[in-house]
């Protein structure tokens, strides 16, 4: 079987009471009225939340039959095989600060029945006082960091960075983080949602409630040995290599062809393009299978700039 087109999928838009409309304003996504919408999943393989193909010869077929049923096709081969899709692609829209949290590691999360979590974020858009929290202070140690809690001061002990457009962070599990106020997100991360809430500034949930913190499981996840990470710093096209993905950044001023083996999922980050016969706006994402042949990418724009997914094969 040979798929001939690219693969574009429905995002599914989730309320957060720290999101607001920027995923519509600087996105294109079509949001319901009078709500706050922090993220937009948009390939995600999950037991409750799927992506779904929004048109074309697999139309309506999920992304998880899309990785059992037709996965040669699609993705290629050369991977290692897991049971879903093992990444999981979002836009956030950071009108408030999120909570103070940590993904665990690999080393502690089937014991605290999660899932590891690292991930990356590029800032697609940064307001003139937007920042990020990540790591701890140098010298803070855990002791430091359970009396801070018991004081309600943990931000003080958090490592605090200026963010500004164009700028990547990487997050490994076991880091402790929060986006900060002002930033709109791309992101790309392991297949998992498990997120433990260390301290979320005195806030109500949507409920009106505050909202449900994860201090043991925290404690047991965090790196207390993570002092004051900085940005990434980006090589040419190179923005993140890890062992679970890599992420390049394109900026198009002319055709260019995907080449590489395998398939590749690009993000619109800036301006418009064509591929495969259909065109792609800022905030469109689309996968190209692993079996089609036109993979050239025409900008129809100046300034049309991409994100390019993959996922390292092994040597």
């Amino acid at each position: 079987m040979k798929i001939l087109e690219p693969i574009v999928f429905e995002p599914l838009l989730m309320e957060r009471v720290w999101g607001g409309r920027r995923l519509e304003t600087l996105m294109h996504k079509r949001l319901p009225a009078g709500s706050r919408f922090g993220e937009s999943w948009e390939i995600v393989d999950r037991a409750d939340a799927q992506s779904v193909v929004h048109d074309g010869p697999l139309h309506g077929r999920t992304l998880h039959e899309l990785w059992t049923e037709f996965h040669e096709p699609v993705f290629g081969g050369g991977m290692e095989k897991s049971p879903r899709f093992p990444l999981l692609f979002k836009l956030l829209d950071a009108q408030e600060r999120l909570s103070v949290q940590v993904h665990p590691p690999a080393s502690v999360a089937a014991q605290l029945g999660g899932e590891p979590k690292t991930e990356m974020w590029y800032f697609i858009d940064a307001s003139l006082q937007s920042d990020l929290y990540a790591g701890l202070k140098n010298g803070v140690t855990r002791e430091d960091f359970v009396t801070a809690l018991g004081e309600g001061r943990v931000a003080d002990l958090i490592h605090h960075i200026p963010a500004h457009r164009g700028d990547a962070f990487f997050i490994p599990s076991g880091r402790i983080h929060a986006i900060g106020a002002g930033n709109l997100i791309f992101e790309v991360q392991q297949n998992s949602d498990t997120t433990y809430r260390v301290f979320d500034w005195n806030r109500l949930g949507l409920d009106g409630k505050p909202r449900e913190l994860h201090v043991d499981e925290s404690l047991q996840s965090i790196d207390f040995n993570d002092p004051e990470p900085g940005v990434v710093e980006q090589h040419g096209e190179n923005v993140v290599s890890c062992d679970f993905f890599q992420v390049e950044k394109w900026a198009l001023d002319q055709t260019r062809a995907d080449e590489k083996a395998g398939f590749s999922i690009f993000t619109v980050i800036g301006g418009s393009l064509k591929c495969g016969g259909r065109t792609f706006a800022t905030g469109d994402f689309f996968l190209l299978p692993a079996t089609l042949e036109n993979r050239t990418l025409t900008p129809l724009a100046d300034g049309t700039t991409v994100l390019r997914t993959t996922i390292p094969r092994p040597v």
